[in-house]
């Protein structure tokens, strides 16, 4: 079973949220997750108002071979940089 970290958009038309998900890769967007680590709300303010996520689980997920998505791999490096600055 191939894990990935992706993205599995919820909301309305023009309020997207997104919520973090560990599923398997052969699953559809709409699929059962393995696993809810997190919440991505593009439209808020700030970069911490905008991603929630259990960091924990995130490396828990990545140790055992979970391949994030481009996406996600790049939202959680800007949200590690913004808590090492304050």
């Amino acid at each position: 079973m191939a894990v990935v970290l992706r993205l599995q958009r919820q909301g309305k038309k023009s309020q997207p949220s997104y919520r973090i998900v560990a599923i398997n890769s052969t699953k559809g967007p709409r699929g059962k997750p393995i696993e809810v680590i997190g919440t991505y709300y593009p439209k808020a303010g700030k970069i911490s108002d905008k991603i929630v996520i259990k960091l924990d689980r995130f490396d828990y997920w990545t140790k055992v071979g979970a391949k994030p998505s481009e996406t996600l791999k790049s939202l959680v490096d800007k949200l590690r940089e913004s808590l090492k600055t304050g």
